[in-house]
């Protein structure tokens, strides 16, 4: 499978449009279930939640986090909850949480940033974007999960790659996910990705010091306030649309098959 070769200085592929996009979710959300809700953040930014409890189990079930469209120049990670949404492939035994569109302005628009020229993915310390307050101020009234999985794209990227963040007692979620992506799209095999050395062909487990990123992404505050185990998976954006949406969602089902209950 070859690059397309569009991504120039940034990102080139479609866009999506992001209250269509939410329509289609609220929609599945109905019929399989799920309960809606939306965090206002701005007269005109709304951040849609989808929340499913587990099937009543014996045991505490798996508490999962799933976010997405962060970044308005990353419209795979949106459609990949849509595609797992429609599919109804999400395990029952497992309690979800999803914040599919956290930067609508941004997806609008096809731009990395919200409107007012801020990367969201930065301000989870210093909080000036409404989209991150509203965001932090709900996530602090949440328990505590098991696993959060954060989707992303990389338009530099030749092929599909992770971060893991998790501390060192907690066990690698990581090669079990890039050997399920490997079946639909190529991985990322660079020793330095992203400006990181790389752990494994498309494995990043970089420093989990909150001191070491002054402006936090959102798995940062995630990892310091919510759970000890957390994957930012990461799409090639120049890649057809349907091959990113493919991989985010394998690695999604791959993450949740192979996470225990801490």
């Amino acid at each position: 499978m070859k690059r397309l070769g569009r991504n120039q200085d940034g990102y080139r592929g479609p866009a999506i449009e992001p209250d269509a996009l939410i329509r289609f979710m609220a929609a599945e959300a109905v019929r399989h279930g799920w309960s809606l809700e939306a965090l206002e953040a701005a007269p005109d930014v709304a951040l849609p939640v989808l929340q499913r409890p587990a099937r009543p189990l014996h045991q505490r079930p798996l508490r999962c986090y799933i976010s997405a469209g962060i970044h308005g120049d990353e419209p795979a990670g949106p459609l990949a909850v849509l595609d797992l949404l429609r599919s109804g492939l999400l395990p029952s035994h497992v309690d979800f949480t999803l914040c599919p569109v956290l930067n609508p302005r941004g997806l609008r628009s096809n731009d990395r940033h919200n409107t007012e020229g801020i990367d969201l993915n930065r301000d989870y310390n210093h909080l000036r974007a409404p989209e991150t307050r509203a965001h932090v101020e709900w996530l602090s009234s949440q328990a505590p999960f098991d696993l959060t999985l954060l989707l992303h794209e990389d338009w530099e990227a030749a092929g599909f790659y992770l971060y893991e963040l998790h501390p060192e007692h907690a066990q690698g979620l990581a090669h079990h996910v890039v050997d399920a992506v490997a079946r639909v799209c190529p991985i990322e095999t660079s020793a330095t990705i992203d400006g990181r050395d790389a752990h494994a062909p498309g494995i990043i487990r970089p420093s989990i010091d909150p001191s070491s990123r002054p402006d936090w992404p959102e798995a940062f505050w995630l990892l310091q306030n919510r759970t000890g185990r957390n994957l930012t998976l990461e799409a090639p954006s120049d890649f057809p649309l349907a091959t990113r949406v493919g991989a985010l969602a394998e690695a999604v089902q791959a993450a949740l098959a192979s996470c225990p209950v801490l």
